[in-house]
C-alpha cells in the first residue's frame, strides 16, 4: 500500500489494505492530484513499485486516477486504475480472472450522493486512528482541482460516526483525528442539517472513554458557534487548529475565489487563542499565486506572525490543467520558488520561538513509537530518561489515560518535562 497526500487518503489507504486482504503480489497506489509535483511523485512510486516487485500487479487510484485517468492508464507499470468511488469496492482489487474487469474502472464522482459504508472505518495505527466523517467539495477554488477527484460534498451521518469511535476507542486508541476534503461543511446534506460543532459535542457525549479528539484542517469561515465553545472549554478536544488559510492578501484571496478575507482569517485566530490560551495554529499557505505582486507576498509574510502559524504547510503554486488559476497571468517560477522559500523561514522562525517557548513546561505526550510523540499541542516531542544526553527512548511504563497502559510497546500518554529543543522537536523527560 503506497499512500501519497491528505489524511484522507491515509484512512482510505488502510480501508483498501483490509478489503484487499489476502491478495498476493498486489500493490494499491493511492495517488493525490493537490499539485502537480504530487502526481509528478505518484508516477515515481509506480515505477518504483514496479522495479521492486516485478511480478506484482499494480492498481492506481485516489485522486490523480480519478481526474486523470488515462495518464495512468498508458503507463506499462499499470495493471489498473481504479477511481475514488470504486477504490472501496473489494472487486476492484480482484484479478481478472476471478471478476473480469477493465483497466480503467473510474465513474463519474459528481453522481455520488452518499457517503460509502467504508468511510466512517478509520485509519488506526497503534495509538491515533483517523476517521473519515465527510468526503467531497462544494467549492470552486481556482487553484483546486480536487472536488472534481472528489466529487460533491456528502456527509458521515453522525450515528455512525459515534459507534466507530466507541469501538476505536474500545480498542484502546487514545487519540482519533476527524478528516475529509472540506471537514468544516459537514452536516447540511444530512437530515436536520447538522453542523460539525454537534458532531463533534455528540462524539464527546457518547464516548466519554476516548481521550483525545481533533479534527483535520479547518475553513475559518465556518467555524460554528458549537465548535468555537468545545475549542475553548472541552479538554479532551486538543489545543490544535490547522487552518486553510493559502493566502494572507484581500485580492489574491479574492482572485482564488476564498471565503474570508485577510482580517477575519486574522480576527478568528485571535478569538479563538483568547477562548484557548495556549492553542497552536497551523495553516496552507500558498505562494506564488497568479498575479501576486511582491507587497501581496509581503502580506503573506506578516500573515505569518498575526496569526501566530507554528505549523505552516507551504506549496508553491503550480498551475493545474482545468483549473481557472491556472490560465491567469502567471508568476514566473524562479520568484515563486522564491517567495515559497521566504514563507516557509517565516513559519520556521514562528515555530521555533514557539518550540523554545515550550522548554520548562510539563506537556502531556501520546507516544507513538520509539519513544516520539506528540503533545496535546501537537509538538512533537522525543522523551528521554533522566540522566541521558541522547538516544530516545520510550518510557518505562508510559500510563495510558484509561488506564490500558502501552500496546506493543508504544501507546500511552506520558506527562514530560520539556528540557530543550532539537532537530525541529522538544526533548522531554518523563515527569
Amino acid at each position: 500500500m503506497i499512500t501519497l497526500g491528505c489524511r484522507l487518503n491515509a484512512a482510505e489507504s488502510e480501508a483498501m489494505r483490509r478489503l484487499a486482504a489476502g491478495e498476493d503480489d498486489l500493490v494499491i497506489v493511492n495517488s493525490c492530484a493537490v499539485t502537480n509535483e504530487a502526481v509528478r511523485q505518484t508516477r515515481q512510486a509506480i515505477r518504483h513499485a514496479k522495479r521492486a516487485r516485478p511480478a506484482a500487479r499494480v492498481v492506481v487510484t485516489g485522486c490523480a486516477a480519478q481526474i486523470e485517468p488515462e495518464t495512468f492508464a498508458a503507463m506499462p507499470e499499470v495493471d489498473r486504475v481504479v477511481g475514488n468511488r470504486e477504490k472501496l469496492l473489494s472487486s476492484s482489487f480482484l484479478p481478472d480472472e476471478a471478476v473480469p474487469a477493465a483497466p480503467v474502472r473510474v465513474a463519474d464522482i459528481m453522481a455520488v450522493r452518499e457517503t460509502a459504508p467504508h468511510l466512517a472505518s478509520g485509519f488506526a495505527e497503534r495509538t491515533r486512528a483517523f476517521v473519515e466523517v465527510q468526503n467531497g467539495c462544494d467549492h470552486r477554488c481556482t487553484f483546486c482541482i480536487i472536488p472534481f477527484g472528489r466529487g460533491n460534498s456528502r456527509s458521515v451521518p453522525a450515528g455512525r460516526v459515534v459507534e466507530r469511535i466507541k469501538a476505536l476507542a474500545g480498542e484502546g486508541v487514545e487519540e482519533v483525528v476527524l478528516t475529509g476534503v472540506d471537514v468544516t461543511s459537514y452536516g447540511p446534506d444530512l437530515p436536520g442539517g447538522p453542523s460539525l460543532g454537534l458532531l463533534v459535542e455528540r462524539i464527546l457525549r457518547h464516548v466519554p472513554t476516548l481521550p483525545r479528539l481533533r479534527l483535520s484542517s479547518l475553513d475559518c469561515i465556518e467555524i460554528d458557534a458549537r465548535l468555537e465553545a468545545i475549542i475553548a472549554g472541552e479538554p479532551r478536544f486538543m489545543p490544535h487548529l490547522h487552518m486553510s488559510f493559502q493566502a494572507g492578501d484581500d485580492l489574491v484571496l479574492k482572485r482564488m475565489k476564498r471565503r474570508h478575507s485577510r482580517a477575519q482569517a486574522i480576527e478568528t485566530v485571535q478569538r479563538l487563542k483568547a477562548g484557548r490560551p495556549g492553542l497552536a495554529i497551523g495553516a496552507d499557505l500558498i505562494a506564488g499565486f497568479p498575479t501576486e505582486t511582491d507587497a501581496m507576498h509581503e502580506n503573506s509574510l506578516r500573515l505569518v506572525e498575526e496569526c501566530d502559524i507554528v505549523m505552516g504547510h507551504v506549496f508553491p503554486f503550480s498551475p493545474k490543467r482545468g483549473t481557472p488559476a491556472a490560465r491567469m497571468p502567471q508568476v514566473p517560477p524562479a520568484v515563486v520558488k522564491g517567495r515559497a522559500r521566504r514563507l516557509r523561514e517565516a513559519c520556521a522562525r514562528q515555530r521555533g520561538k514557539w518550540l523554545e517557548g515550550l522548554v520548562g513546561t510539563t506537556q502531556r505526550v501520546l507516544v507513538e513509537k520509539d519513544g516520539r510523540g506528540h503533545a496535546e499541542n501537537f509538538a512533537p516531542v522525543g522523551l528521554r530518561r533522566p540522566g541521558e544526553d541522547r538516544g530516545l527512548v520510550a518510557a518505562r511504563r508510559p500510563y495510558s489515560s484509561q488506564g490500558r497502559g502501552p500496546r506493543g510497546g508504544d501507546g500511552g500518554v506520558v506527562e514530560a518535562l520539556i528540557v530543550a529543543v532539537e532537530n525541529d522537536s522538544l526533548v522531554g523527560v518523563p515527569a
